[in-house]
């Protein structure tokens, strides 16, 4: 194997043009963009040349090439056929999220990879920002004690757009739940594990769309901790700070604006040394701040670095297919839960 991987882009305009072409494949050590295809010819070719690539006509077209790995980066809806078309031509795929639009749909997805032996990632970068992967060694440390309770907010404006297919669940599969809340989801469970059940609400609050603008969801945790999510497609972009929270029964971990496409924010930490007798009085005295200020990565270059190497060294993403799978279940269950009223179990 070489020590470049060949990329291939379907769906080359939106995400993949303003962020994992520029800073991911085309900045990574170990990779190189070779092909890539958009359904609008004229977006591909402009992106070809602007990043020295060769344009496809089609999917095939880009299958048949000598690319090592795929970006999938189109409409939700699309991803199912397109991971499958890639997987049967020997192609390993990197895939946005969500996977598919069913459990049922990237529980195929992922058979079809093991049977073709080829790697299926799911694109859920924000696992990689430095901040948060410095929080989840205090977690494991025990450092914040016992998980007791997150929250993870993520919200932007996003107005009625003709042909938006986030704004379509039958393209998407949701809006503002589906699209923020996956990369929501996955971090809580990062952080504390596995979701057990989850009561959840969604709305048209402001945009009159067939997805909702509006999403919360409440999530009980298997070892007992609890946590939220919001997520919004109503809130001005610089209203919402894309907050963080972390507590355990040994302090907390705070952050903003570490959730989201570029690398920044900010993230503190009041950790406990030792446990407290009850007071009565509850006084808050000043806490011993810590800042937790890594070196900054690009979660672009990150992701497809890793999977380039996940590839060289034949073994398994860090951000697998079975991590897509998981949020896909949340997902399901959150939405049923909106449907119905009701909690739901995940499994």
């Amino acid at each position: 194997m070489s020590t470049k991987i060949k990329w291939g882009v379907i769906g080359s305009g939106g995400i993949a043009r303003r962020r994992t072409i520029p800073e991911g494949i085309s900045k990574a050590c170990n990779a190189e963009l070779s092909v890539v295809f958009d359904i609008n010819a004229q977006v591909n070719a402009e992106v070809a040349k602007d990043f020295d690539a060769k344009q496809a006509a089609s999917i095939e077209a880009l299958l048949d090439t000598d690319v090592d790995a795929v970006y999938v980066a189109t409409p939700a809806h699309l991803h199912g056929d397109q991971v499958r078309a890639s997987a049967k031509a020997g192609k390993h795929v990197l895939c946005e999220k969500p996977l598919g639009m069913t459990v049922a749909e990237v529980q195929e997805m992922i058979e079809l990879c093991q049977q073709r032996g080829v790697k299926l990632g799911c694109a859920f970068m924000m696992r990689l920002v430095a901040q948060h992967a410095e929080a989840l060694k205090l977690i494991n440390e025990g450092k914040l004690g016992q998980p007791t309770y997150a929250r993870v907010q993520l919200s932007c404006w996003y107005p009625p757009i003709e042909g938006a297919w986030r704004q379509d669940p039958a393209a998407g599969g949701g809006g503002s739940l589906i699209d923020m809340g996956g990369h929501c989801i996955d971090l809580l469970e990062m952080f504390f594990g596995k979701v057990a059940r989850v009561s959840c609400f969604i709305n048209n609050t402001v945009h009159d769309y067939k997805s909702e603008d509006s999403a919360i969801a409440m999530l009980f945790f298997e070892n007992g901790a609890l946590g939220t999510i919001d997520t919004f497609f109503c809130i001005p972009d610089n209203s919402s700070k894309n907050a963080l929270e972390l507590y355990g029964s040994k302090g907390s971990i705070l952050a903003k604006g570490t959730i989201g496409q570029a690398p920044a924010g900010e993230m503190v930490a009041f950790l406990e040394q030792d446990s407290k007798d009850y007071d009565a009085r509850q006084v808050r005295t000043e806490a011993q701040e810590m800042i937790i200020a890594p070196e900054p990565v690009n979660t672009y270059q990150a992701e497809i670095e890793e999977f380039s190497q996940a590839i060289i060294d034949d073994r398994e993403p860090l951000i697998g297919g079975e991590m897509g799978l998981r949020s896909q279940k949340v997902l399901a269950a959150c939405y049923e839960s909106a449907r119905t009223g009701k909690v739901v179990d995940v499994n």
